[in-house]
């Protein structure tokens, strides 16, 4: 489903200079499967209490899924986000959650992403359901 052979250091620099650079979000792994990316749980991540931010988790899920999407796309198109819902399992408290985002739908308007994101012992923490509109450039 998703195209073969993408670069994932090209993927990291494009987002490097935007809020994905910030949260210190890395794409590791793109297969015809799924698109692969992990994010720090720190300062910049962390609620006040010293959980992950459950805003965290849905800005690494929509990146996920935007990112994803744009792969899939004709020129002169781009893919935003339309709507996201997520559900916090469990918290993370260090080290790194690893978010995996697998197409449920992908159609000429809308795709449909599921997004699910563990930690570092392979222990869920938030599934995302990302909606994505399909949109010309303008």
């Amino acid at each position: 489903m998703l195209p073969e052979g993408i670069d994932i250091n090209a993927i990291n620099q494009m987002s490097a200079q935007s809020m994905v650079g910030h949260l210190g979000i890395e794409f590791i792994e793109c297969t015809t499967d799924h698109l692969t990316a992990k994010m720090p749980v720190n300062e910049k991540t962390i609620q006040p209490f010293g959980l992950l931010h459950g805003g965290a988790s849905v800005a690494l899920a929509e990146t996920l899924g935007s990112v994803a999407s744009n792969l899939l796309l004709e020129k002169g198109q781009m893919a935003v986000g339309l709507e996201i819902n997520a559900n916090h399992l469990r918290p993370a408290r260090e080290g790194f959650v690893i978010g995996k985002a697998t197409p449920i739908h992908v159609g000429r308007k809308t795709h449909v992403w599921s997004i699910e994101i563990s930690d570092q012992n392979d222990k869920m923490i938030c599934v995302s359901r990302l909606t994505i509109a399909i949109i010309d450039k303008k």
